[in-house]
């Protein structure tokens, strides 16, 4: 296929492929050349993967600059929850932007912004209980509204989180954050009052934290994340957030799940909490919620919601173009099953990785649920030799963790595209531990 032949597939052209398509070397020409004109004007603190400039994309499937057609395996990040362009999406995102770009729903009435949280406040998982929710740009900006609405509705100053977990790279959540020692460094001191404990640690809260550093009377809230999401796509144990929320209730403590990674239907459920469970007091979400136009979500009970006028806001917050984009996108989850189609696609590639995990034992561990995959190596190298392998092969995916790779596609990525990712997958693991033995 020619670069020409390439551009020219339509949406469902494009998105009906199921194996990557590479007319040049990856990166090609084109791509080396926008790669060079970025390293001049960017900030060098973005932490690009490796060297893929994508131009277009349609389901699980993007086109880079040069026409190469790759087979998606991150979802931008686990964003395009809806696939790439879901027309449905890209439709009410049109309308919306014809209609109404901007106001600002802080200080007006914005209909589509209560239209979303009309839908979002349906969904919480509160076991029934009232929500109401608060409309952001990212989760990072979703997980800073928890923070203050925690202290201001407890009127408690302290905060924990958990090692390896990451929650955004805002002042607030980069100090909740501690997956990795970089997104700290040089930007201290963090914010005060913030301790961490262990993701799935039934003791360290009460026989360290509580026991020697600050009484849990003074604890606003426990942050962590449903699934571990950036510290390596790790489930937490049975029966863990049951101590949790035991552990919260006994102390007046409130419980804030992070779902930006694993919520709006990557789990196999709307959110992965709702398979532990458990009832959480807020939840934060983003990624996935819009198919890739900038929003956020902070949905708590509605008692909690006590803070005063003016007390938080944001110009920009629930743009009205990212709410259509937001409502599209649960309609089609919900409409188009994605949810059930995680699971199911899911449980097919869980199967097949444990097939070729007996074959080249380089993979040291395989974890996960639906579209929320997690394979381990033995260090960070051997781990990011399999992704850039991948790469050069079309396959796009991406590391998490100290030594992991993240399988995180589009809530559309089918049965047929998951064997061929698993043939691609194994010829890169096989050329990394070929040129290891």
């Amino acid at each position: 296929m020619s670069g020409a032949d390439a551009s020219t597939l339509t949406y469902d052209g494009l998105s009906g492929l199921n194996r990557p398509k590479l007319i040049t070397e990856v990166p090609g020409p084109e791509a080396m050349a926008r790669i060079e004109r970025d390293a001049k004007v960017t900030s060098p603190s973005l932490p690009r993967a490796y060297p893929f400039v994508p131009r277009r994309g349609a389901g699980s499937m993007v086109e880079d600059v040069d026409g190469n057609i790759f087979l998606d395996l991150n979802a931008g990040i686990a964003v395009t929850s809806t696939g790439h362009c879901h027309p449905k999406v890209v439709e009410a995102v049109q309308r919306q932007a014809a209609e109404l770009l901007h106001y600002s729903a802080s200080d007006f009435y914005l209909p589509i912004y209560s239209d979303v949280c009309e839908r979002l406040d349906a969904l919480a998982p509160f076991g029934g209980k009232p929500a109401r929710s608060f409309l952001a740009n990212s989760g990072t900006e979703a997980v800073e509204a928890a923070l203050k609405l925690a202290r201001f509705a407890t009127g408690r100053q302290y905060l924990i989180g958990m090692y390896q977990s990451f929650h955004g790279r805002t002042m607030g959540s980069v100090t909740l954050t501690a997956s990795k020692a970089k997104y700290r460094t040089n930007f201290g001191p963090m914010l005060p009052g913030v301790y961490h404990s262990f993701f799935g640690d039934f003791d360290y809260i009460e026989g360290v934290l509580f026991k020697r550093i600050v009484s849990p009377t003074e604890v606003a809230a426990i942050v962590v994340e449903s699934w571990l999401g950036e510290g390596g796509y790790v489930l937490p144990p049975d029966g863990w957030f049951t101590y949790l929320r035991e552990l919260c209730d006994k102390h007046g403590i409130l419980l804030i799940c992070d779902e930006v990674q694993c919520g709006v239907g990557r789990s196999g459920t709307m959110w992965a909490i709702e398979q532990e469970g458990i009832a959480p007091d807020i939840i934060t979400a983003g990624k996935g919620i819009a198919s890739g136009l900038p929003l956020g979500a902070m949905i708590a009970r509605d008692d909690l919601m006590t803070w005063d006028l003016g007390a938080h806001g944001s110009t920009y917050g629930g743009s009205p173009v990212s709410c259509a984009a937001a409502l599209a996108t649960l309609d089609v989850i919900e409409e188009e099953g994605l949810m059930d189609n995680a699971s199911k696609v899911g449980d097919i590639f869980l199967t097949g990785i444990r097939d070729i995990a007996e074959r080249h034992p380089i993979i040291t561990d395989i974890r996960g649920r639906a579209l929320w995959i997690g394979l381990g190596f033995a260090d960070h190298d051997q781990a990011a030799a399999v992704e850039l392998a991948s790469f050069r092969r079309g396959l796009l995916m991406l590391g998490c963790g100290d030594d992991s790779i993240r399988i995180s596609p589009p809530l559309v990525f089918r049965e047929d595209q998951a064997g061929v990712a698993l043939e691609i997958f194994e010829e890169a693991v096989a050329e990394v531990e070929s040129a290891g033995s």
